[in-house]
């Protein structure tokens, strides 16, 4: 394949977005670059702390129980509060967090640790997510929601690489450049980042009138965004799915447990190579036939891997649904951005977030027990038939709230992205959502596939979103 195509969507790509966007962009390049703690925490608690693998499975999912809440939180505060401070105190609370891992030992200690950095590390994505549909106009936020999960998947690569690489620091030290890296974003935000929540209206009499405030409960009786959330929860069901069925399945049929970090590598290597062509070709299309089409790779990826019996034939289905998952994060996370009022982003991408961290930490869970009992064609032909009925769905009920002028707008910013002003950020918290609920087997185990890895922190932003499945992928290895 000639590289010429990837350089021209590349500069097309990165072409004409604020330069508030690309401050924020570098923070999560940072902050993925540093993440060692979910990476290696379960093999931290069992072989320098001597925890047991029961124990270790409890604090990693912990984390993830922190992340349901934290994303709520978090777009509660970025709509009251104002993104920045948001991302600047939850930044810090996380890098003390990671700062305390290398210092604690007790085991409450650690476990609240871990699930406040829960808590700090998801209330930062729905202001992220905020922060690009308040800076980004809305036929480029698709492009930009694309390049920030771009960024959070190459700092991941990044990290599994160096990471490995630098276990001979030991694991407290790498604790301690995870903290000195969320500190560092923090800093960038503070310095670089302006402040972009949009101010109340101003009234008749020259006052401004305050925005009305929504709880969660008022986010999700706006029809259209509840049914985005409900089908949303069921692609992230099947997304978070291979994260522990792909190595029980794998294992089931009598490969080595090293063969499934090859394999999943194909996962992040796809997406840091061809996101950014991927996103070049999406480039306006309409939403619905985009979700749709994404949802039908996730369905033909996973039902393929019920077919599949080596490791050639396995990565060929990671790169299927691959490919679907970079379709659909950036597309549901401008979805989002579109259907939330201007003074409830950050509610409405907190919502999302959580919605994303309630799937990805139900799904390893159900995965173990349907590999263990009916077997692993039943989760994979489920998983397709999960996948296609989203993809109804999609059809069936948002045609008409997401449908629309939506590709002509999208032709238009397509023009104008060439001439002058030429968008997704994920969930970040599905593939550490995916992780915290396989570690309910974890153990030392996680060995063989913690580098090879790769996780969102969430994704999530999950969406969005965002921690590494590493070890809930390897700890569902052990387990089998």
């Amino acid at each position: 394949m000639s590289i010429v195509p990837l350089i021209r969507s590349a500069r097309g790509t990165v072409s004409g977005l604020p330069g508030g966007f690309w401050w924020l962009w570098l923070s999560t390049l940072v902050n993925r670059t540093g993440a060692f703690v979910l990476t290696f925490l379960s093999l931290f608690l069992t072989q320098e702390l001597g925890f047991s693998g029961w124990y270790a499975g409890l604090v990693v999912a912990l984390h993830g129980l922190g992340g349901i809440a934290g994303s709520p939180l978090g777009g509660m505060l970025s709509d009251r509060w104002g993104r920045r401070p948001t991302m600047v105190t939850g930044h810090l609370a996380a890098a003390a967090g990671a700062a305390s891992l290398a210092v604690v030992t007790s085991p409450w200690a650690v476990a609240a640790v871990v699930l406040l950095m829960g808590v700090a590390m998801q209330s930062v994505r729905p202001a992220i997510g905020a922060t690009i549909a308040d800076q980004v106009p809305e036929h480029d936020r698709r492009r930009a929601y694309a390049l920030n999960y771009w960024a959070l998947n190459l700092g991941f690569a990044i990290a599994a690489t160096g990471g490995g690489a630098a276990l001979f620091l030991g694991y407290r030290t790498l604790f301690l450049i995870e903290a000195v890296a969320t500190a560092l974003c923090a800093v960038i935000v503070f310095v670089r980042l302006p402040e972009t929540r949009p101010e109340a209206p101003v009234n008749a009499d020259g006052e401004r009138s305050a925005a009305p405030r929504l709880t969660t409960l008022d986010v999700l009786r706006d029809g259209p965004f509840r049914t985005l959330v409900l089908l949303s929860l069921l692609v992230c069901t099947v997304f978070s799915t291979p994260w522990v069925g792909l190595p029980l399945t794998m294992t089931s049929t009598g490969l080595a447990p090293e063969s499934y970090g090859v394999v999943i590598a194909v996962n992040g290597v796809v997406i840091v190579v061809f996101q950014l062509l991927v996103n070049r070709i999406t480039e306006g299309r309409s939403t619905i036939g985009l979700l749709v089409v994404s949802a039908l790779l996730f369905a033909l990826g996973t039902g393929a891997t019920a077919l599949a019996d080596t490791p050639l034939l396995f990565a060929a289905t990671v790169v299927v649904w691959t490919i679907g998952e970079m379709v659909y994060i950036p597309v549901n996370a401008a979805a989002t951005a579109r259907l939330a009022p201007v003074h409830a982003r950050g509610r409405y991408q907190g919502v999302m977030g959580m919605a994303w961290s309630v799937g990805g930490f139900v799904a390893p869970v159900t995965a173990g027990w349907v590999v263990e009992g009916p077997g692993p064609d039943v989760l994979w032909l489920g998983c397709a038939a999960v996948a296609v009925l989203a993809a109804v769905g999609y059809v069936v009920l948002l045609r008409r709230a997401l449908g629309g002028d939506d590709a002509a707008g999208g032709a238009v910013a397509a023009g104008a992205s060439r001439g002058t002003v030429a968008a997704g950020r994920s969930l970040e918290g599905t593939k550490a959502a995916a992780a915290a609920g396989a570690a309910g087997g974890a153990g030392a185990g996680a060995g063989g596939g913690t580098a090879a890895g790769r996780g969102g922190d969430g994704r999530g932003e999950s969406p969005d979103g965002a921690a590494t499945a590493a070890e809930g992928t390897a700890t569902a290895v052990s387990a089998g």
